[in-house]
């Protein structure tokens, strides 16, 4: 009689499952995710930390891996996660992926900054210093031609001090054998157009002399020319009209020289003009005294 006691069994109704070991009815899936991420990414970030120019991948790898670490530890120990162990060495190796960072950090300082002074160097060691010495007309008016002069032409021809202005005549005689020589300063009338002078001022022409005497050609595009006036060693404007103004271009070869005429406006009662030369960013650069 039991067969008509029991409800009847519907077709569709599917056998229920057991549950297997350690899973209660109704309870999640374990939240096992931020610990293979932070497995990932710190393996990830501590291979990078192996190459010291990687040390920022090592470092923003190792701390986003520390925190998926630690928070997927704090998951665990809540039961919400069976990966444990995972984590743990997870936030272990974004621990190293940070020291490993912070040392390639050094490293690469270290190394950008040894290059930095290295290049300075070498900079330094190619920069052309300036030998200044007695020269061009006005030499010859010191020396004259006569044989019993020699010593006077020797004694003209001594080499000044390297912070000692030149005079007009002057010659500053480079390393590579280049030699510039600034002329006497006469009175020069700009035009009407021209550029630089103030009324009131006075103007003058200066003519500088390159001459290239070393085996190599000389860029002379970036040489530059300024000058000071009076005492006080007011800025003296360079002028700029349709004679002046257009300044060094081109190369020099080898044996040859190149004269540009420079003029500079300056306070009526200037009694002198301090000139000053630079051939280039590899040359120092050098001054005459002029008397006006």
């Amino acid at each position: 009689m039991s067969q008509f006691t029991q409800p009847p069994q519907s077709p569709y109704s599917q056998p229920q499952q057991p549950y297997g070991p350690g899973q209660v009815p109704g309870a999640h899936p374990a939240r096992n995710g931020l610990g293979v991420a932070a497995l990932i990414l710190g393996l990830i970030g501590a291979v990078s930390g192996l190459i010291p120019f990687l040390f920022w991948l090592a470092g923003i790898l190792g701390t986003i891996a520390l925190i998926l670490g630690l928070v997927g530890r704090g998951r665990a120990k809540r039961g919400e996660a069976t990966n444990k162990g995972m984590a743990t060495f997870g936030a272990v190796l974004a621990l190293i992926a940070l020291i490993m960072s912070v040392v390639g950090a050094v490293i690469t300082f270290k190394a950008v900054d040894d290059a930095v002074d290295d290049l300075n160097k070498a900079v330094s060691d190619t920069t052309a210093s300036a030998k200044p010495k007695a020269g061009g007309d006005k030499a010859k008016d010191k020396g004259g031609s006569k044989g019993g002069d020699t010593a006077k032409d020797e004694k003209a021809k001594e080499e000044k001090p390297a912070d000692e202005a030149l005079e007009a005549g002057d010659s500053a005689v480079y390393d590579d054998d280049l030699t510039v020589t600034v002329g006497e300063p006469d009175p020069y009338s700009p035009s009407e157009f021209a550029v630089g002078h103030t009324k009131g001022h006075k103007a003058y022409k200066v003519t500088v002399v390159i001459e290239n005497a070393g085996k190599e050609k000389f860029d002379a595009t970036l040489v530059t020319a300024e000058a000071r006036a009076g005492a006080d060693g007011v800025n003296a404007e360079e002028i700029f009209d349709d004679k002046v103004g257009e300044g060094f271009t081109g190369t020099i070869l080898p044996g040859k020289k190149v004269t540009v005429t420079y003029a500079f406006d300056a306070p009526a009662d200037a009694k002198n003009l301090t000139v000053e030369i630079s051939p280039g960013i590899t040359y120092d650069a050098s001054q005459w005294e002029l008397t006006l």
